[in-house]
């Protein structure tokens, strides 16, 4: 390892690491795992957390769980064969991600407790100076994002909030010492959070009321336990790699077969009404009372919102101590909650599941990222709107690389998206190394081809011809545009970030262009 202050006889000094990975969720254990591969071994993972995980270390709330099949949801170089559950709780993913770390032999690797406050790309010197929350830096030559979308909490602005005496959390921030029971408890949100925690809040509250802006769309869930049985067929390999292909096919189709097929808007609103019929006869099996019902329909098309899935969730309206509000909420008081018809209800306790950053700035790094030019990453998506090439490299940003950026992810398992472009990362990487070059940036010109064509398909997609716009969409961002997903196949996601030209990045030295500079 070199110092952060060493050089090459005189030369620039040298960073400390080749690469630093922010991150230490599944997204940054893929990146990590992908630069090994790629023969890069000087490099750290950072996280805040003192344990690795992200969404799945965050996420503690009642009822937390996965919701795609368990067998689906794990890294093709290391599947998982030991499941409780056929959509497993929270806590198992978070022990997959140990798993993981300690198999792939990258324990040594992890910075824990380091969490970053700052990014500033060295231009004179080729580097990444990352600032640390103890007033530290680390420095590295190459840097990669993974700080996961669904873990930077979203705070409701609503007025009053500061006021409330009572027992106030994000469901990103379960406060395990509170003891909920036999309380009077609120909850502000129906989206997937909400729907997983509302049935395990219900069944020890002495009231629960439910705040809804917007129904959710909503069908069965095909859950049951993994015996030793079903773990057993899991560890035969050859049937466990099947079912995770054949998997992660249905669900890139569930999810996003109206994004990948935006040229046959017939076919696509067909589908979405079949899809809409099963979900509305699944809502009748389950309330029978006409009001409720209504309440609970979504007024917008299916897949304007991420559907989901629960055999629980319906029912717990049906409870003499549940009720549903869907009447705006004007404010907080410091006993409880102020609706727009006018009336206060009090509580002991409110549970905010409000979504998190990513619905709300797109996005934006939890923190300032300055790239070349002082530019800051954050300030240039918001007056330029959100892109990255391959949803991985922004010009201007050189050796700086992301997990999970703008049209990156083709609906479905996140695990296909973090190892595609995880792959990109470390192959542009190795490149470099290759070279001997000390910076590499996408080029303008296909970074540009990519973000158009990017945009021109989602424009085409159900989320902006079937009336999605107005149904307070995070898939569609407050500049108006379709950055959250890439409008394509996993297989696309997949083979696009494999085999790109490497002539769409350029490759440079330090002393190079020095030299340039002094001749010129």
């Amino acid at each position: 390892m070199s110092s952060t202050n060493g050089s090459r006889n005189g030369s620039a000094p040298l960073p400390t690491y080749e690469v630093v990975i922010v991150g230490a969720g599944l997204g940054g254990i893929g990146a990590g795992v992908a630069l090994r591969r790629a023969g890069v071994e000087n490099f750290v993972l950072i996280d805040k957390w003192d344990r690795v995980g992200g969404t799945w270390l965050a996420n503690t709330y009642p009822g937390v769980a996965v919701d795609v099949p368990s067998p689906v949801y794990n890294f093709s170089f290391q599947p998982r064969s030991q499941w409780s559950r056929f959509f497993a709780p929270g806590v198992e993913l978070q022990r997959y991600a140990e798993e993981v770390v300690d198999r792939q032999g990258l324990r040594d690797k992890l910075r824990l407790g380091a969490g970053a406050v700052r990014g500033v790309f060295d231009e004179q010197h080729d580097l990444w100076r990352i600032g640390l929350e103890d007033g530290s830096e680390i420095t590295a030559r190459h840097v990669i994002g993974a700080v996961g979308g669904l873990e930077q909490p979203h705070k409701p602005d609503i007025s009053g909030i500061d006021d409330y005496t009572g027992k106030i959390m994000h469901s990103s921030r379960w406060d395990h010492d509170y003891d909920y029971r036999g309380k009077r408890v609120a909850v502000i949100g129906t989206g997937a959070t909400a729907l997983q925690a509302i049935p395990q809040l219900a069944k020890d509250v002495s009231q629960l009321t439910v705040y809804q802006r917007r129904a959710i769309w909503i069908g069965p869930k095909p859950d049951f336990p993994m015996g030793a049985t079903a773990n057993a067929v899991l560890n035969f390999v050859p049937l466990q790699y099947l079912i995770r292909t054949v998997g992660n096919v249905g669900v890139n189709a569930g999810l996003g077969a109206g994004l990948a097929i935006s040229n046959y808007p017939r076919i696509t609103s067909a589908g979405l009404t079949v899809a809409e019929t099963a979900m509305k006869a699944y809502l009748f099996s389950q309330v029978r009372d006409r009001e409720l019902r209504r309440k609970l329909t979504p007024d917008y098309r299916f897949g304007c919102k991420r559907p989901s899935i629960s055999n629980d969730y319906f029912k717990t309206f049906t409870r003499s101590h549940v009720d549903l509000v869907t009447d705006a909420i004007e404010q907080f008081t410091p006993t409880g909650i102020v609706s727009a018809d006018g009336r206060e209800r009090e509580f002991d306790m409110v549970l905010c599941a409000t979504g998190f950053k990513v619905m709300e700035k797109g996005y934006t790094p939890p923190y300032p990222i300055y790239g070349r030019d002082g530019l800051e990453l954050g300030e240039f998506w918001d007056t330029h709107r959100f892109q990255a090439y391959q949803g991985v490299s922004v010009p201007k940003f050189p050796n700086a690389f992301l997990i999970v950026g703008p049209y990156a992810y083709a609906p479905g398992s996140y695990i296909p998206l973090i190892e595609s472009t995880s792959a990109h990362a470390a192959r542009v990487i190795k490149e470099t190394l290759r070279r001997g070059a000390t910076r590499v940036e996408v080029r303008q010109e296909p970074h540009d081809r990519y973000f158009a064509r990017m945009d021109e398909r989602a424009k085409k997609t159900h989320l902006f011809t079937q009336g999605c716009v107005s149904s307070n969409t995070y898939y569609i961002n407050y500049q108006g545009d379709g950055a959250a997903f890439r409008p394509s196949t996993q297989l696309e996601m997949y083979w696009e970030n494999r085999h790109f030209p490497l002539s769409d990045y350029r490759f440079t030295t330090t002393s190079v262009r020095e030299l340039q500079e002094a001749t010129s």
